[in-house]
């Protein structure tokens, strides 16, 4: 199964994908690491962010996204355009969707351990947790 690990940040989707066969995990090549909404957007961008993530999605052949549930409220509350960008990518309909909270991640990462630390994974810095979303949503599935 492929997964797509998304991190919203801002106003930017970095994204990570990681396929599992058996045991054995593999991150496959991708033309894109992060697909970003201009800050001051129309409709027309969000539409077209829209059609990216899922053209994209599509010519990968990603099985399910898997979000990084952002706080409401507190030091660590997501901003608005982030919402947005999750509600984007949760109505595309062609999509499996799943938002994972930050305990619900913690948690999975506590039964099943990383098979590898982050920094010999070849991705960049700010993939890490995009990489991190799509091992729990693995973790879950398995």
């Amino acid at each position: 199964m492929r997964i797509c690990g998304v991190d919203l940040v801002g106003n930017e989707a970095v994204i990570c994908l990681l396929e599992q066969e058996g045991q054995q995990f593999t991150l496959p090549d991708c033309r894109v690491r992060k697909l970003t909404l201009p800050k001051e957007h129309s409709r027309e961008d969000l539409q077209q962010f829209q059609f990216s993530f899922a053209k994209l999605m599509t010519d990968y052949k990603v099985s399910r996204v898997a979000i990084r549930e952002r706080q409401t409220k507190g030091k660590f509350a997501g901003g608005a355009v982030s919402f947005k960008l999750e509600a984007a990518i949760q109505l595309i309909s062609t999509l499996d969707v799943l938002v994972l909270s930050p305990v619900t991640i913690k948690s999975a990462l506590k039964d099943n351990r990383l098979p590898l630390s982050f920094s010999n994974t070849g991705l960049k810095v700010f993939q890490e947790g995009a990489f991190i979303v799509a091992f729990a949503a693995h973790s879950i599935a398995s």
